[in-house]
């Protein structure tokens, strides 16, 4: 790598950037002495991930931000004794694909054989038949050199029937022949006929465009000096609340504070994860019959306990609001307006905590944002991707003039760790200022953010692309995500095997996986603070709707 290229350095300089926005970002006023505190350490320095953005540099020094906010909590908790804040780069860097290092039983993602260990909540089959899976993929339309990310979701048959195809195709089962099949489909209509069946349909389907092309589009105005997340206020009234005393040896921040999180995926669960991590008792709500990836609860639920409820029925709401009077902090990752709905709004939940005299800290994590034309279209990680222009100009990188998604879930951590952040600022207002509080977080918003950050130099890039391997190089636009991610790891667990040391992670028994589970650990290390998992993972619905955390049969290994 370029001698005059220091990842430490730029997560740095990033982290500085960062703390210039901090009124934007509604971050606490004194958090910018706790941030010029933070140690930044890495034995290696090296550039990891075969992608031209700075990945690992970006959400460095947003766990940087997440711990020094986490710091500022501990002062109020436990007085002000002096502490060490330190964010390694080697755990920072499996943390944006920790979904890809976490096993159950020895079994990774990629392992056919893990299916055997999870519980199916696949019910669609949009993950595990291949055919439906590629109705979230990147196809060419009908100008050439023209690309659209079309997307079914959980439930992959709106967007292949609009398409002309059949929900099922049970003879297609190989890569090549599937696309085959879906690209001609998708190349007999232009965008702008996708985007209007696209929209008719409500499915969650976007047009790849380059940087420069959506800052020309009216959501790219409206985005792109909108703060990369927001902390604002719901109410003034309830009074201030001070954090629960810690009952274990070990000082855990957010020991007794309550987290309903009703979210799926990734993003979303990764917020939770994280407060998890501080000691909060997180409890995650599912739906009856809602499809969620299996494998991503291995990692995503660590820490938590996870329940069913149905909010649409009269005795699920009964449930549910026995568990909102204890609540402190609620996470919602679903397509906007969706727990709106249902009366479950930011709003409506401030009125809640304002008659019962507690504020409330609600967060909302989703693609496009809250402002502009596009706020309240469905969207995941590869369609904030592909509007964005990160995958045109991941393509670049790869050497062809066309989109090509980058490998893992990046996107996905890097939102994930903001909505912490918001959640733990929230936390922070209502300790001392009181009320309820609002954050907002958003993958396009992360997206903007890696663009603000600046790409790799061209001798920098140079030099990454010289380490990729043919396979890697290869990858084209309709190659999917867990292709990509594939060759990409091969190569990090030939170049880098630091990243892979038993030392960066744990191992938990999972009563309710029956099997051990390994997980990346916490990346924040903070002096006198205990951070880390209270039990090991589950999959959902495997609790009671119940805020006792007791017994939970998982033991640390």
């Amino acid at each position: 790598m370029s001698p005059t290229y220091s990842p430490l350095l730029e997560a740095q300089r990033i982290l500085q950037y960062l703390c210039q926005q901090a009124e934007a970002l509604g971050l606490p006023e004194s958090l910018q002495d706790v941030a010029a505190q933070v140690k930044f350490v890495s034995d290696y320095d090296h550039v990891y991930f075969p992608i031209p953005f700075k990945e690992t540099e970006t959400a460095a020094a947003l766990k940087a931000v997440e711990g020094s906010v986490a710091c500022l909590l501990a002062d109020l908790k436990y007085g002000k004794p002096e502490r060490t804040l330190s964010v390694s780069l080697e755990k920072t860097t499996n943390f944006l694909f920790q979904a890809y290092l976490a096993t159950v039983d020895g079994l990774g993602k990629l392992d056919p054989a893990i299916k055997s260990k999870l519980k199916d909540t696949d019910y669609l089959r949009a993950q595990s038949d291949p055919y439906r899976r590629m109705s979230a993929n990147l196809y060419e339309t009908k100008r050439a050199g023209e690309y659209y990310h079309i997307h079914g979701s959980l439930e992959a048959s709106t967007t292949l029937n609009m398409l002309g195809l059949e929900s099922f195709r049970p003879d297609l089962n190989e890569h090549s022949k599937i696309v085959s099949v879906i690209e001609p489909a998708v190349q007999k209509f232009t965008v702008e006929e996708l985007e209007e069946m696209n929209s008719r349909n409500k499915q969650a389907g976007v047009p790849a465009l380059r940087h420069e092309e959506f800052l020309k589009t009216p959501h790219g105005v409206s985005s792109v000096n909108t703060p990369t997340w927001t902390v604002t206020s719901l109410e003034t009234s309830t009074p201030p609340v001070l954090l629960p005393p810690s009952s274990s040896s070990s000082p855990r921040i957010l020991e007794g504070i309550k987290v309903l999180e009703l979210c799926r995926i990734i993003a979303g669960p990764t917020i939770g994860r994280i407060l998890a991590e501080y000691g909060a008792n997180v409890l995650k709500v599912t739906g009856p019959g809602l499809s969620d990836v299996p494998f991503f609860q291995v990692d995503g639920n660590m820490g938590k306990h996870a329940t069913e409820i149905d909010l649409k029925s009269v005795q699920g709401k009964e449930i549910f609001e026995r568990l909102l009077e204890d609540v402190d902090i609620v996470l919602d990752g679903y397509r906007p307006g969706a727990l709106d709905k249902l009366g479950y709004s930011a709003r409506a939940l401030a009125k809640f905590a304002e008659k019962r005299g507690k504020g409330v800290i609600y967060v909302n994590e989703n693609c496009f944002g809250y402002t502009g034309e596009w706020a309240n279209r469905p969207g995941w990680q590869q369609i904030a991707d592909c509007v964005s222009g990160l995958a045109w100009a991941q393509g670049r990188f790869m050497g062809v003039e066309e989109p090509t998604v980058p490998p893992f879930p990046i996107s996905d951590y890097g939102t994930g760790c903001i909505g912490a952040i918001a959640a733990l600022t929230g936390l922070y207002n209502r300790a001392t200022k009181g009320g309820s509080w609002h954050g907002k977080a958003s993958l396009l918003q992360y997206d903007l953010l890696l663009f603000k950050a600046g790409q790799y130099s061209d001798e920098v890039q140079d030099q990454l692309r010289a380490r990729c391997s043919t396979a890697f190089l290869s990858m084209r636009h309709n190659h999917s995500v867990d292709d990509i991610s594939r060759s990409a790891l091969a190569m990090l667990q030939k170049d880098h095997p630091e990243l892979f040391q038993d030392s960066n992670f744990e191992t938990w028994y999972s009563k309710g996986y029956g099997a051990n589970v390994r997980v990346v650990k916490p990346v924040v290390e903070i002096s006198g603070i205990g951070i880390g998992f209270q039990r090991g993972s589950r999959p959902n619905g495997t609790d009671e709707a119940s805020w006792d955390f007791s017994n939970d049969g998982d033991s640390r290994r």
